[in-house]
């Protein structure tokens, strides 16, 4: 393994769980928490400041979650590598993230060697996962292609949708995106188009059953 510097993002919205991450990569002298977000839009713009080699990231972030930011880390910052360091082993959950472009997945529940491990394969672009995560499963959702018919939301869409089910009105949905009101309620009436939805009551239900928030 290489011994260079490897400068890490840590995004999580539990302070305790972002300090135990970061005891643990610190106990190598080589590699430093250059950065810690509780929330996904601070992460982003953290991740631009910082441009980490590392970033890794809790699904369940307020505000972006994991899977959207990775989504934005690969398109803005190529050579940053992402690791999913979650405790949601969801099926559809790894392949979307795996297709956003993630190349390391450990659950919380695993013994923390594995951070460890994951840490050392991305520094050198090479990915890890979880045990857990069978390899017949990796071959199957690396290789799969969307289906047709799909109802499968935007990136934009997602952002939306989260922010709703997070309590916001269009107008701090606009001012957080830097969108206007009516594109938030253009992006609003498409998602529940797709998804056959009629009230804000329902979206939020499908966006906690969808992992898109917490409940």
């Amino acid at each position: 393994m290489g011994t260079s510097t490897r400068r890490i993002l840590v995004a999580d919205d539990h302070e305790v769980m972002r300090r135990g991450v970061k005891t643990v990569l610190e106990s190598r002298p080589e590699w430093h928490v250059v950065a810690e977000a509780g929330d996904g839009q601070s992460a982003i713009a953290l991740a631009r400041e910082t441009q980490p080699d590392i970033a890794i990231l809790d699904y369940m972030l307020p505000m972006s979650n994991g899977l959207d930011l990775t989504r934005i880390l690969k398109r803005e910052l190529p050579r940053t590598e992402v690791l999913l360091y979650t405790m949601h082993d969801r099926e559809e959950l790894i392949v979307d993230v795996l297709r956003a472009g993630a190349r390391g997945y450990v659950l919380k529940s695993d013994h923390a060697q594995h951070l460890l491990a994951a840490v050392d394969a991305l520094a050198i672009h090479r990915p890890y996962f979880s045990s857990t995560i069978s390899e017949t499963l990796l071959g199957r959702i690396l290789e799969a292609e969307a289906e047709p018919g799909s109802t499968t939301l935007t990136h934009r869409e997602r952002e939306v949708v989260q922010l709703i089910a997070e309590g916001k009105i269009n107008k701090e949905i606009g001012h957080m995106l830097h969108i206007s009101v009516k594109t938030v309620e253009t992006h609003r009436a498409a998602s529940m188009s797709k998804l056959q939805l009629r009230t804000t009551a329902e979206l939020v239900r499908y966006a906690v059953r969808n992992n898109i928030v917490q409940a």
